[in-house]
């Protein structure tokens, strides 16, 4: 049974994050769900969530609508494109956008949504699908405080740490460009550093293990070390995160740093290793294959993804 009586969310794309948020809020909230796989909607149905025929029959009447998109173009696409939803929006609801596009896309959207009085809130994410079905993230958002009043039943049920970085839209993104040139450039050293005691006639595990108890540990080495020790299996490691999400995320690092002035040649370094592993048919594989760049296991035969 809800917990906000009335209170509706609608949630967006029902892939690797979107039915973890979406089956989570369920608990607690009326929940919407759509997405262009059936497969996916019969797994949202079992978990409690209606489903939609349609985005905008998912939003019609919510107080919420939940975005997980891939990059700004598709932010605006879902909210002002042929069959977008904006304008089945009701005034005074919010758009709780949960990913990492860059601060230009979300201002320039938030404007457009402001006037028919929808608040967008900058709330992007960071935990994985595991995390987002326990309601264990990291978010952070710019919005105002209105908007973040009306959005709390959604983000008090995702987060376990909420942080609230400023009062405008473009605030989140602003500070998960910070936290993912963190997150990008661990991850690439990670590889360098296990690829290196390869070829120095250390234990992979054995290494991995001992590093991440000591003062050269961080999360990235101990969450994707072990699944870098699967990168040259045949089949891989498990897809948790996507390396073209960091191939996206870095460019947009990149890009802010030119913008702002600041030399980051670590983060430009690691793009580069990110990018080549896309061009060497890795863009789908999980990121921890980054490591394939720099000690490759499998050989020429890779097949790149469909």
């Amino acid at each position: 049974m809800p917990d906000s009586p009335g209170y509706t969310v609608a949630v967006l794309g029902l892939g690797a994050m979107g039915l973890p948020m979406a089956t989570r809020l369920a608990e607690r909230l009326a929940v919407n769900g759509y997405d262009l796989s059936p497969e996916r909607t019969a797994l949202a149905a079992a978990a409690g969530i209606h489903p939609a025929a349609s985005a905008r029959e998912a939003a019609t009447g919510a107080d919420a609508v939940l975005l997980a998109v891939r990059n700004g173009q598709q932010l605006r696409d879902a909210l002002f494109g042929e069959h977008g939803v904006a304008d089945v929006l009701a005034p005074g609801a919010v758009v709780v956008m949960t990913s990492t596009v860059g601060v230009d896309d979300v201002v320039e959207v938030a404007q457009r949504l402001q006037e028919q009085d929808v608040q967008l809130v900058d709330a992007p994410l960071s935990g994985g699908p595991a995390r987002a079905g326990r309601g264990d993230l990291l978010v952070v958002v710019g919005a105002t405080p209105a908007a973040r009043e009306k959005a709390a039943p959604v983000l008090d049920l995702l987060a376990s740490t909420l942080s609230v970085i400023g009062d405008r839209p473009g605030q989140g993104q602003a500070f998960k460009t910070v936290n993912q040139l963190l997150c990008g450039v661990h991850i690439a050293a990670a590889a360098e550093a296990l690829a290196l005691a390869e070829r120095l006639g250390l234990d992979r595990a054995a290494t991995l293990e001992t590093l991440s108890a000591g003062a050269a540990g961080s999360f990235m080495l101990a969450d994707r070390g072990p699944r870098m020790l699967q990168a040259g299996e045949e089949d891989g490691a498990e897809v948790r995160s996507r390396l073209d999400i960091f191939v996206k995320d870095m460019g947009i690092v990149t890009r802010a740093a030119r913008t702002a002035g600041v030399p980051t040649p670590v983060a430009a370094a690691a793009e580069q290793l990110y990018l080549i592993g896309a061009a060497q048919g890795l863009a789908a594989a999980d990121d921890s294959a980054v490591i394939e760049v720099v000690a490759p296991r499998r050989g020429p035969e890779r097949t790149p993804p469909a």
